[in-house]
């Protein structure tokens, strides 16, 4: 049951993360796609977005980790 209960609070703390990186990605390639010109702010931007969005993991994971020794 231990186990269990920290299998599913990893899957649910970098559910909300690896959806943001997905929206993410996927509005950046639309947003290309309409206007190439503007590719680098988005691509800054996107960067930006990701590195929070895995931090955000990171920190759940590693309290987790905490938690649960």
């Amino acid at each position: 049951m231990h186990n269990l209960t920290i299998v599913l609070i990893m899957f649910l703390s970098t559910l909300g993360p690896a959806a943001i990186i997905g929206l993410v990605g996927y509005i950046a390639v639309k947003a290309v796609g309409r206007n190439p010109s503007a590719a680098p702010r988005i691509l800054v931007s996107m960067i930006i977005t990701f590195l929070f969005a895995e931090a955000i993991a990171i920190l759940a994971i590693l309290a987790i980790f905490n938690l649960f020794k």
